[in-house]
């Protein structure tokens, strides 16, 4: 966490990885090269009342094995972020838990993440309900 600013209406985060390396995920070594940085800006729930906005600076990395199908990529912040992710985790896990108890219906969902001050589009909530992963059911 480098910096909190609060204003009357935002919570500005500005925050970066503290690791000194990062695993490449498509082989997992560990590469000695970075190849720059860049500013992601995932939505994150409100807190207390007021939006939240994160500014998280990540490196890029290169992997240095011949093997890996994966030249470049971008270190990811475990529980925070996810590979293409828009939103945190945190966030992300709460509009699943509120698509569950809404069964899935997208237009209750939507009018209460506008009430909370986080927009969500119609097909939100059960496109994340989709991407969970199906539970086998035991039967005794």
């Amino acid at each position: 966490m480098e910096s909190v600013e609060v204003t009357d209406t935002v919570v500005r985060v500005e925050a970066r990885t503290a690791a000194s390396r990062a695993a490449c995920p498509g082989c997992g070594c560990w590469p000695s090269r970075v190849h720059g940085s860049y500013l992601r800006f995932p939505r994150d729930l409100p807190a207390v009342g007021e939006l939240v906005v994160v500014s998280l600076r990540l490196r890029r990395i290169v992997c240095a094995e011949t093997s890996c199908p994966r030249k470049t990529s971008a270190e990811q912040v475990a529980g925070l972020t996810r590979r293409f992710g828009r939103r945190t985790e945190r966030l992300r896990s709460t509009l699943v838990s509120v698509g569950l108890a809404l069964a899935g219906r997208p237009d209750p969902g939507c009018r209460m993440w506008d009430v909370f001050g986080t927009p969500v589009s119609r097909k939100t909530l059960p496109r994340l309900l989709a991407s969970l992963p199906d539970r086998r059911m035991s039967v005794s």
